[in-house]
C-alpha cells in the first residue's frame, strides 16, 4: 500500500490510499476555501441516562443530496472541483468539511471508496476492498493517538432510506472523545460474564453461535452470523475467529480472507429484496466496526455489525414508538429465518 499525504485549500488533511504499483498522486486543490471556521461541538451529558449527546449545529449547512454532476466527492475533472483535487484515485481519505465532532473535540473523517460515482462497495474487486480494510486500519492506528481520543470508529451508511446526503460510495471514521454508550454497554455485560463465569463474553457468544443454525457463512478465519436477539429484520454480525481488540490486531491471513467474506456479504443483501424480473434494488445499510476503546482493550471483540432498515420489498422497518421512545426493539422477522434466508443467496 503507498500513502500520499496532501492538504485541502481550507488546510484540512487529504490522504489517498493507492497499490503499490499505482502512480504517484499529486494534489493541489484550486478552490477559493478560506480557513476552516471553528465551530466546536459539544458533548453533553444525558443525567437521567447517562448516555453522551453530540451538539453539532453548525451541521445544519451541510451539502445535501447534490445532483451527480456537483458530487463533492468524484475527482475533480473538466474544471470542476471537488474534495479530491485529483483526476482520479482509489481510495481517498480527508477530514469532514461539516464534521459532528470538531474544534478539538475529536475528529471525522471520509472515505471514498471508489471514484465510480454510480457504483458501491459491493461492485468492488477484492484488491480494492482490501485497500479499503488498509485505510480503515491505517486511520485507526493514527487517530487513536490524537490526544483526547477515546475510540475509533469506522462505518459506511448506504442508500437514502438511512439518510444519506451523498450518493457516491463512501463511510466515515469518527475518532470519540468517549466511549460510545452502545460500546460502554458491551464492556459492561463483558464485564458481568467475566465475573460470572471467567470467560470472555465474545469467545462464549461466537463459540456457540458457529454450532448453531444462525450462521451466515463460516471460514477459515471469519465467522458471520444472525445474532439471536437481532433487532433489525436482517441483521449480520461479521467476527474474526480469534478476538482481537481492533483492526490493527489482524494478521496478515485475516486481512488476506476479509475481502472475499465482506462481498459476499453484501452481494447477498443486495440480493435480498430484488424480486425476480423486476429492476434490481440495492439493499439500503448500515455497517458498523466495533472497535474496542485503546484503554480499555481487554474484554472486546473486533466485530462488523450489517444490516438493513428494510423489512421487504418496498417496505422499511421504521422505529415505532417501542424502539424510538422506549429503545425496546421488536423484530418482525425471526432471526433463523433471515439466516436460512441469507444463506440460500449464496452466489
Amino acid at each position: 500500500m503507498r500513502k500520499t499525504t496532501a492538504k485541502l485549500a481550507d488546510g484540512r488533511e487529504l490522504i489517498f490510499f493507492d497499490a503499490d504499483d499505482a502512480p504517484l498522486r499529486e494534489a493541489h486543490d484550486e478552490r477559493p476555501l478560506t480557513a476552516a471556521e471553528p465551530n466546536p461541538s459539544e458533548i453533553r451529558l444525558d443525567a437521567v441516562t447517562g448516555d453522551w449527546v453530540t451538539i453539532a449545529a453548525h451541521r445544519q449547512g451541510r451539502t445535501y443530496h447534490p445532483p451527480a454532476d456537483e458530487c463533492p466527492l468524484c475527482p475533480s475533472r473538466d474544471g470542476r472541483l471537488s474534495e479530491i483535487p485529483s483526476g482520479d484515485y482509489q481510495v481517498a481519505v480527508f477530514e469532514n468539511r461539516f464534521p459532528s465532532l470538531s474544534g478539538g473535540v475529536g475528529r471525522c473523517e471520509v472515505v471514498c471508496f471508489t471514484p465510480d460515482h454510480g457504483s458501491s462497495f459491493a461492485d468492488l474487486d477484492e484488491g480494492r476492498a482490501r485497500l479499503v480494510l488498509d485505510a480503515w486500519t491505517d486511520r485507526t492506528a493514527e487517530l487513536r493517538q490524537l490526544p483526547g481520543v477515546a475510540q475509533v470508529y469506522c462505518f459506511e451508511n448506504r442508500g437514502a432510506e438511512i439518510g444519506v446526503t451523498l450518493a457516491h460510495p463512501h463511510g466515515q471514521i469518527y475518532a470519540f472523545p468517549l466511549v460510545t454508550p452502545r460500546t460502554a454497554r458491551m464492556l459492561q455485560q463483558a464485564a458481568r460474564h467475566r465475573a460470572a463465569t471467567g470467560r470472555n463474553l465474545f469467545e462464549d457468544l461466537l463459540a456457540r453461535e458457529r454450532t448453531g443454525d444462525r450462521v451466515v457463512l463460516a471460514t477459515e478465519h471469519w465467522t458471520a452470523f444472525v445474532p439471536y436477539a437481532a433487532r433489525w429484520p436482517y441483521e449480520v454480525h461479521l467476527h474474526p475467529n480469534r478476538r482481537v481488540p481492533d483492526l490493527t490486531a489482524l494478521t496478515e491471513a485475516e486481512r488476506a480472507e476479509f475481502p472475499a467474506v465482506y462481498l459476499d456479504l453484501l452481494r447477498r443483501f443486495d440480493r435480498l429484496f430484488t424480486e425476480p424480473g423486476q429492476p434490481w434494488a440495492p439493499t439500503p445499510y448500515i455497517a458498523a466496526w466495533h472497535q474496542a476503546p485503546h484503554h480499555d482493550a481487554a474484554e472486546l471483540a473486533l466485530h462488523l455489525e450489517l444490516f438493513t432498515v428494510r423489512r421487504a420489498a418496498g417496505k422499511l422497518k421504521h422505529l415505532a414508538g417501542v424502539e424510538s421512545g422506549m429503545d425496546a426493539f421488536v423484530n418482525d422477522i425471526s432471526p433463523e429465518a433471515a439466516a436460512r434466508r441469507l444463506r440460500e443467496l449464496a452466489p
